[in-house]
Protein backbone atom coordinates (compact mmCIF):
# COMPACT_ATOMS: atom_id res chain seq x y z
CA UNK A 1 0.00 0.00 0.00
CA UNK A 2 1.40 3.40 -0.45
CA UNK A 3 0.87 5.82 1.90
CA UNK A 4 0.58 8.96 1.52
CA UNK A 5 1.27 11.91 4.43
CA UNK A 6 -1.50 14.85 3.80
CA UNK A 7 -0.37 18.32 5.16
CA UNK A 8 -2.37 20.04 3.00
CA UNK A 9 0.79 21.53 1.04
CA UNK A 10 0.61 21.28 -2.75
CA UNK A 11 3.56 19.02 -2.77
CA UNK A 12 1.51 16.59 -1.04
CA UNK A 13 -1.71 16.89 -3.06
CA UNK A 14 0.67 16.26 -6.17
CA UNK A 15 1.90 13.09 -4.65
CA UNK A 16 -1.68 12.05 -3.61
CA UNK A 17 -2.88 12.53 -6.94
CA UNK A 18 -0.68 10.82 -8.44
CA UNK A 19 -1.51 7.59 -5.95
CA UNK A 20 -5.33 8.09 -6.30
CA UNK A 21 -4.99 7.84 -10.39
CA UNK A 22 -2.67 5.16 -9.90
CA UNK A 23 -5.18 3.39 -7.60
CA UNK A 24 -8.03 4.07 -9.90
CA UNK A 25 -6.01 2.16 -12.74
CA UNK A 26 -5.67 -1.13 -10.72
CA UNK A 27 -2.42 -0.48 -9.06
CA UNK A 28 -1.31 -0.43 -4.72
CA UNK A 29 -4.18 0.65 -2.64
CA UNK A 30 -4.06 4.33 -1.20
CA UNK A 31 -3.62 5.15 2.44
CA UNK A 32 -4.14 9.28 3.00
CA UNK A 33 -2.85 9.74 6.53
CA UNK A 34 -3.70 13.18 8.31
CA UNK A 35 -1.42 14.81 10.59
CA UNK A 36 -0.70 12.41 13.72
CA UNK A 37 -2.47 9.83 12.04
CA UNK A 38 -0.45 6.03 11.75
CA UNK A 39 -0.91 4.12 9.13
CA UNK A 40 -3.39 0.69 9.30
CA UNK A 41 -1.23 -2.06 9.99
CA UNK A 42 -3.00 -4.42 7.32
CA UNK A 43 -2.09 -4.35 3.93
CA UNK A 44 -5.59 -3.81 1.71
CA UNK A 45 -4.08 -4.84 -1.26
CA UNK A 46 -4.69 -3.13 -4.63
CA UNK A 47 -7.14 -1.05 -6.47
CA UNK A 48 -8.85 0.68 -3.25
CA UNK A 49 -8.43 3.74 -0.74
CA UNK A 50 -8.58 3.21 2.99
CA UNK A 51 -9.75 6.19 3.89
CA UNK A 52 -10.08 7.03 8.01
CA UNK A 53 -13.31 8.00 9.49
CA UNK A 54 -13.42 11.13 11.97
CA UNK A 55 -14.41 9.28 15.09
CA UNK A 56 -17.63 11.04 15.58
CA UNK A 57 -18.69 7.46 16.98
CA UNK A 58 -16.07 7.75 19.46
CA UNK A 59 -13.90 5.18 16.96
CA UNK A 60 -11.77 5.75 14.58
CA UNK A 61 -12.17 3.47 11.68
CA UNK A 62 -10.04 2.49 8.66
CA UNK A 63 -12.84 2.19 5.58
CA UNK A 64 -12.00 0.59 2.78
CA UNK A 65 -13.43 2.52 -0.97
CA UNK A 66 -12.94 0.45 -3.68
CA UNK A 67 -11.92 2.06 -7.08
CA UNK A 68 -15.11 0.77 -8.94
CA UNK A 69 -16.71 2.74 -5.74
CA UNK A 70 -15.17 6.09 -5.83
CA UNK A 71 -15.39 6.08 -9.52
CA UNK A 72 -19.59 5.49 -8.77
CA UNK A 73 -19.60 8.28 -6.65
CA UNK A 74 -17.59 10.64 -9.02
CA UNK A 75 -19.49 9.69 -11.86
CA UNK A 76 -22.94 10.40 -10.14
CA UNK A 77 -22.15 13.60 -8.87
CA UNK A 78 -21.22 14.84 -12.64
CA UNK A 79 -24.37 13.51 -13.69
CA UNK A 80 -26.46 15.51 -11.02
CA UNK A 81 -24.39 18.80 -11.07
CA UNK A 82 -24.99 18.48 -15.30
CA UNK A 83 -21.65 17.25 -16.31
CA UNK A 84 -17.98 16.68 -16.09
CA UNK A 85 -15.28 19.75 -14.65
CA UNK A 86 -12.65 21.19 -13.61
CA UNK A 87 -12.77 20.69 -9.42
CA UNK A 88 -10.84 23.57 -6.87
CA UNK A 89 -9.49 21.78 -4.28
CA UNK A 90 -10.34 23.49 -0.72
CA UNK A 91 -10.51 20.53 1.75
CA UNK A 92 -8.20 18.26 3.25
CA UNK A 93 -7.33 15.09 1.45
CA UNK A 94 -7.29 12.95 3.98
CA UNK A 95 -10.67 13.06 4.01
CA UNK A 96 -13.23 11.35 1.75
CA UNK A 97 -14.73 14.96 0.91
CA UNK A 98 -11.12 16.01 -0.04
CA UNK A 99 -9.80 12.57 -1.63
CA UNK A 100 -13.32 12.60 -4.20
CA UNK A 101 -12.06 15.83 -5.71
CA UNK A 102 -8.52 14.24 -6.91
CA UNK A 103 -11.51 11.17 -7.90
CA UNK A 104 -13.68 13.53 -9.92
CA UNK A 105 -10.82 15.41 -11.80
CA UNK A 106 -9.07 12.10 -12.37
CA UNK A 107 -12.36 10.75 -14.14
CA UNK A 108 -12.69 14.16 -16.17
CA UNK A 109 -8.95 14.21 -17.76
CA UNK A 110 -7.62 17.06 -15.87
CA UNK A 111 -5.65 17.64 -12.80
CA UNK A 112 -7.49 19.42 -9.92
CA UNK A 113 -6.60 23.60 -9.42
CA UNK A 114 -5.73 23.49 -5.67
CA UNK A 115 -5.20 25.80 -2.53
CA UNK A 116 -2.56 25.16 -0.25
CA UNK A 117 -3.67 24.78 2.90
CA UNK A 118 -0.61 24.20 5.06
CA UNK A 119 -0.82 27.20 6.98
CA UNK A 120 -5.05 27.00 7.12
CA UNK A 121 -7.93 28.28 5.05
CA UNK A 122 -7.24 31.32 3.32
CA UNK A 123 -9.83 33.22 1.72
CA UNK A 124 -7.86 35.10 -0.14
CA UNK A 125 -5.86 32.15 -1.88
CA UNK A 126 -8.80 30.21 -2.61
CA UNK A 127 -10.43 33.45 -4.31
CA UNK A 128 -6.90 33.84 -6.19
CA UNK A 129 -7.25 30.27 -7.28
CA UNK A 130 -10.89 30.39 -8.27
CA UNK A 131 -10.61 33.21 -10.91
CA UNK A 132 -7.54 31.68 -12.81
CA UNK A 133 -9.55 28.04 -12.89
CA UNK A 134 -12.51 29.79 -13.74
CA UNK A 135 -11.47 31.89 -16.68
CA UNK A 136 -8.99 28.87 -17.71
CA UNK A 137 -11.99 26.44 -18.05
CA UNK A 138 -15.91 25.30 -18.75
CA UNK A 139 -17.63 23.89 -16.20
CA UNK A 140 -16.20 24.51 -13.10
CA UNK A 141 -17.04 22.98 -9.29
CA UNK A 142 -15.62 23.08 -5.97
CA UNK A 143 -16.51 21.48 -2.29
CA UNK A 144 -16.54 23.52 0.83
CA UNK A 145 -17.93 23.23 4.31
CA UNK A 146 -19.60 25.63 6.27
CA UNK A 147 -16.88 27.70 8.04
CA UNK A 148 -15.03 27.90 4.90
CA UNK A 149 -18.26 29.31 2.85
CA UNK A 150 -19.19 31.96 5.69
CA UNK A 151 -15.16 32.95 5.81
CA UNK A 152 -16.10 33.45 1.63
CA UNK A 153 -18.66 35.33 2.12
CA UNK A 154 -17.92 37.85 4.44
CA UNK A 155 -14.25 38.37 1.93
CA UNK A 156 -15.98 38.73 -1.36
CA UNK A 157 -18.65 36.37 -2.66
CA UNK A 158 -18.43 37.14 -6.44
CA UNK A 159 -15.97 34.36 -7.57
CA UNK A 160 -18.04 32.06 -5.99
CA UNK A 161 -20.83 32.78 -7.93
CA UNK A 162 -18.78 31.96 -11.04
CA UNK A 163 -18.88 28.29 -10.11
CA UNK A 164 -21.38 26.01 -11.65
CA UNK A 165 -21.87 24.33 -8.12
CA UNK A 166 -20.66 24.33 -4.83
CA UNK A 167 -21.08 21.65 -2.87
CA UNK A 168 -21.57 22.03 0.81
CA UNK A 169 -21.08 19.17 3.49
CA UNK A 170 -19.10 18.17 6.24
CA UNK A 171 -21.62 19.34 8.78
CA UNK A 172 -25.08 20.96 9.09
CA UNK A 173 -25.48 24.37 7.34
CA UNK A 174 -27.83 27.15 9.04
CA UNK A 175 -30.33 28.28 6.95
CA UNK A 176 -29.69 31.84 6.96
CA UNK A 177 -26.24 30.81 5.48
CA UNK A 178 -27.73 29.19 2.65
CA UNK A 179 -30.36 32.03 1.89
CA UNK A 180 -27.19 34.49 1.90
CA UNK A 181 -24.91 32.77 -0.44
CA UNK A 182 -28.05 32.33 -3.23
CA UNK A 183 -28.51 35.63 -2.53
CA UNK A 184 -24.81 36.44 -3.88
CA UNK A 185 -26.18 34.05 -6.80
CA UNK A 186 -24.07 31.16 -5.19
CA UNK A 187 -25.15 27.64 -6.53
CA UNK A 188 -25.05 25.88 -3.43
CA UNK A 189 -25.90 22.08 -3.41
CA UNK A 190 -25.91 20.60 0.02
CA UNK A 191 -24.48 17.08 0.87
CA UNK A 192 -25.35 14.66 3.16
CA UNK A 193 -23.30 11.53 3.20
CA UNK A 194 -19.86 10.07 5.26
CA UNK A 195 -16.66 8.14 4.36
CA UNK A 196 -18.53 4.92 4.03
CA UNK A 197 -20.57 5.80 1.13
CA UNK A 198 -17.72 7.32 -0.64
CA UNK A 199 -18.55 10.96 0.33
CA UNK A 200 -21.79 12.87 -0.20
CA UNK A 201 -24.54 10.27 -1.39
CA UNK A 202 -27.71 12.66 -1.43
CA UNK A 203 -27.84 16.04 -2.73
CA UNK A 204 -30.28 18.69 -1.40
CA UNK A 205 -32.06 15.85 0.15
CA UNK A 206 -31.91 13.68 -3.32
CA UNK A 207 -30.08 10.70 -3.30
CA UNK A 208 -28.01 10.27 -6.61
CA UNK A 209 -28.37 7.88 -9.18
CA UNK A 210 -27.81 4.32 -8.00
CA UNK A 211 -28.29 4.89 -4.18
CA UNK A 212 -31.34 4.33 -2.09
CA UNK A 213 -32.52 5.51 1.28
CA UNK A 214 -34.64 3.94 3.92
CA UNK A 215 -35.68 4.48 7.66
CA UNK A 216 -35.88 1.81 9.84
CA UNK A 217 -38.65 1.60 12.49
CA UNK A 218 -36.27 4.17 15.01
CA UNK A 219 -35.93 6.52 11.94
CA UNK A 220 -31.89 5.58 11.59
CA UNK A 221 -31.03 6.55 7.79
CA UNK A 222 -29.90 3.48 5.76
CA UNK A 223 -28.34 3.69 2.89
CA UNK A 224 -27.57 1.13 -0.36
CA UNK A 225 -26.04 1.67 -3.99
CA UNK A 226 -22.63 1.13 -5.52
CA UNK A 227 -20.83 3.73 -3.61
CA UNK A 228 -20.73 2.04 -0.64
CA UNK A 229 -17.35 0.80 1.23
CA UNK A 230 -16.77 -2.87 1.20
CA UNK A 231 -16.10 -2.55 5.15
CA UNK A 232 -13.87 -1.72 7.64
CA UNK A 233 -10.12 -2.73 7.70
CA UNK A 234 -9.29 -5.39 10.42
CA UNK A 235 -12.16 -4.79 11.59
CA UNK A 236 -15.12 -7.81 10.96
CA UNK A 237 -17.69 -7.04 14.45
CA UNK A 238 -17.84 -3.53 13.36
CA UNK A 239 -18.34 -4.66 9.66
CA UNK A 240 -20.75 -6.84 10.10
CA UNK A 241 -22.92 -4.51 12.83
CA UNK A 242 -23.11 -1.97 9.68
CA UNK A 243 -23.09 -3.62 6.45
CA UNK A 244 -26.14 -6.36 5.92
CA UNK A 245 -27.46 -6.97 2.76
CA UNK A 246 -25.92 -4.54 0.97
CA UNK A 247 -27.50 -1.87 3.27
CA UNK A 248 -25.26 0.22 5.08
CA UNK A 249 -27.49 1.64 8.33
CA UNK A 250 -25.68 4.86 9.31
CA UNK A 251 -25.70 6.51 13.00
CA UNK A 252 -28.02 8.93 11.98
CA UNK A 253 -31.70 9.93 12.22
CA UNK A 254 -33.86 11.44 9.51
CA UNK A 255 -37.28 12.18 8.07
CA UNK A 256 -39.19 11.95 4.93
CA UNK A 257 -40.48 15.27 4.13
CA UNK A 258 -44.05 15.61 2.32
CA UNK A 259 -42.34 14.90 -1.49
CA UNK A 260 -39.87 12.17 -0.36
CA UNK A 261 -37.10 14.42 0.24
CA UNK A 262 -34.48 13.38 3.12
CA UNK A 263 -33.87 15.82 5.74
CA UNK A 264 -31.15 14.66 8.66
CA UNK A 265 -31.95 15.49 11.79
CA UNK A 266 -28.49 14.40 13.28
CA UNK A 267 -27.00 11.45 14.78
CA UNK A 268 -29.13 9.19 16.98
CA UNK A 269 -26.16 9.43 19.89
CA UNK A 270 -26.38 13.04 19.80
CA UNK A 271 -30.31 13.49 20.45
CA UNK A 272 -31.32 15.16 23.98
CA UNK A 273 -33.21 12.60 26.25
CA UNK A 274 -35.19 15.64 29.05
CA UNK A 275 -37.92 14.97 31.18
CA UNK A 276 -38.39 11.53 29.52
CA UNK A 277 -39.02 13.62 25.82
CA UNK A 278 -36.73 13.16 23.08
CA UNK A 279 -35.56 16.51 21.65
CA UNK A 280 -33.10 16.75 18.24
CA UNK A 281 -30.51 19.60 18.32
CA UNK A 282 -30.88 19.99 14.85
CA UNK A 283 -34.02 21.47 15.03
CA UNK A 284 -33.07 23.61 18.40
CA UNK A 285 -30.02 24.82 15.81
CA UNK A 286 -31.75 25.59 12.86
CA UNK A 287 -34.13 28.27 15.21
CA UNK A 288 -31.11 29.91 17.10
CA UNK A 289 -28.71 30.23 14.11
CA UNK A 290 -32.57 31.96 12.59
CA UNK A 291 -32.10 34.65 14.88
CA UNK A 292 -30.50 37.84 14.24
CA UNK A 293 -27.07 38.29 15.78
CA UNK A 294 -26.16 34.34 15.67
CA UNK A 295 -23.25 32.76 13.39
CA UNK A 296 -23.42 29.39 14.65
CA UNK A 297 -24.55 27.13 17.70
CA UNK A 298 -24.49 24.15 19.11
CA UNK A 299 -26.82 22.20 21.33
CA UNK A 300 -26.52 19.43 23.68
CA UNK A 301 -27.90 17.68 26.92
CA UNK A 302 -26.11 18.86 30.28
CA UNK A 303 -26.91 16.46 32.88
CA UNK A 304 -28.85 17.83 34.82
CA UNK A 305 -30.73 15.55 38.29
CA UNK A 306 -33.88 17.05 37.81
CA UNK A 307 -34.57 16.58 34.07
CA UNK A 308 -31.81 13.93 33.29
CA UNK A 309 -30.51 16.41 30.60
CA UNK A 310 -30.88 19.57 30.33
CA UNK A 311 -30.82 21.36 26.94
CA UNK A 312 -28.19 23.75 26.50
CA UNK A 313 -26.68 25.99 23.93
CA UNK A 314 -23.37 27.10 22.73
CA UNK A 315 -23.93 30.15 20.04
CA UNK A 316 -21.56 31.64 17.70
CA UNK A 317 -22.23 35.75 17.92
CA UNK A 318 -22.29 36.95 14.41
CA UNK A 319 -20.49 39.86 15.73
CA UNK A 320 -18.18 39.16 18.47
CA UNK A 321 -18.10 43.27 19.33
CA UNK A 322 -21.77 43.28 19.90
CA UNK A 323 -22.98 39.88 20.85
CA UNK A 324 -26.52 39.10 21.40
CA UNK A 325 -28.42 38.62 25.06
CA UNK A 326 -28.70 35.06 25.79
CA UNK A 327 -31.80 36.11 27.80
CA UNK A 328 -33.42 37.70 24.29
CA UNK A 329 -32.44 35.11 22.21
CA UNK A 330 -34.23 32.36 24.59
CA UNK A 331 -37.37 34.27 24.97
CA UNK A 332 -37.28 34.98 20.93
CA UNK A 333 -36.84 31.26 20.42
CA UNK A 334 -39.83 30.22 22.96
CA UNK A 335 -42.36 31.31 20.16
CA UNK A 336 -40.94 28.89 17.57
CA UNK A 337 -39.92 25.51 20.00
CA UNK A 338 -41.76 23.38 22.34
CA UNK A 339 -41.04 23.35 26.46
CA UNK A 340 -38.91 20.34 25.88
CA UNK A 341 -36.43 21.84 23.00
CA UNK A 342 -36.03 25.29 24.61
CA UNK A 343 -32.53 25.71 25.56
CA UNK A 344 -32.82 26.02 29.76
CA UNK A 345 -30.11 28.01 29.26
CA UNK A 346 -27.63 29.74 26.28
CA UNK A 347 -24.25 30.45 26.23
CA UNK A 348 -22.12 32.86 24.46
CA UNK A 349 -18.93 30.91 22.76
CA UNK A 350 -15.93 32.74 20.51
CA UNK A 351 -15.64 29.65 18.53
CA UNK A 352 -16.88 25.93 18.55
CA UNK A 353 -14.53 23.32 18.99
CA UNK A 354 -14.45 21.39 15.40
CA UNK A 355 -13.45 17.87 14.71
CA UNK A 356 -13.47 16.07 11.09
CA UNK A 357 -13.96 18.24 7.95
CA UNK A 358 -15.31 21.63 10.68
CA UNK A 359 -17.79 19.67 12.60
CA UNK A 360 -18.78 20.88 15.80
CA UNK A 361 -17.30 18.33 18.60
CA UNK A 362 -20.30 18.20 20.74
CA UNK A 363 -18.85 15.69 23.27
CA UNK A 364 -15.97 18.71 23.98
CA UNK A 365 -19.05 21.32 23.70
CA UNK A 366 -20.85 19.32 26.39
CA UNK A 367 -17.66 18.62 28.70
CA UNK A 368 -17.43 22.52 28.34
CA UNK A 369 -20.59 23.38 29.06
CA UNK A 370 -21.09 20.57 31.93
CA UNK A 371 -17.71 21.97 33.91
CA UNK A 372 -19.00 25.42 33.56
CA UNK A 373 -22.31 24.46 35.52
CA UNK A 374 -20.13 21.90 37.74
Amino acid sequence: MRVIRCDGSSEAVRDLDGAVRAMLAGGEAVVPLGPGQAPPLQDPGTGQAVVGTSGSSGTHKWVQLSAAALSASATATHARLGGAGAWLLALPTHHVAGLQILVRTALAGCRPAMVNLHAGFDPAAFNAAARRLISENGRCYTALVPTQLGRLLDADPEPLAGFDAVLLGGAPTPEHLLRRARTAGVVVVTTYGMTETAGGCVYDGWPLDGTRVRLDRDGTVELAGPTLATGYLDAQRATAQAFHDGWFRTCDLGQFDSQGRLRVLGRADDVIVTGGLNVAPADVEAVLTSLPGVAAACVVGVPDPEWGERVTAAVIPADPAHPPDPRALRAAARHRLTGAQLPKEIVLFDALPLRGVGKPDRQAVRSLLTARTS
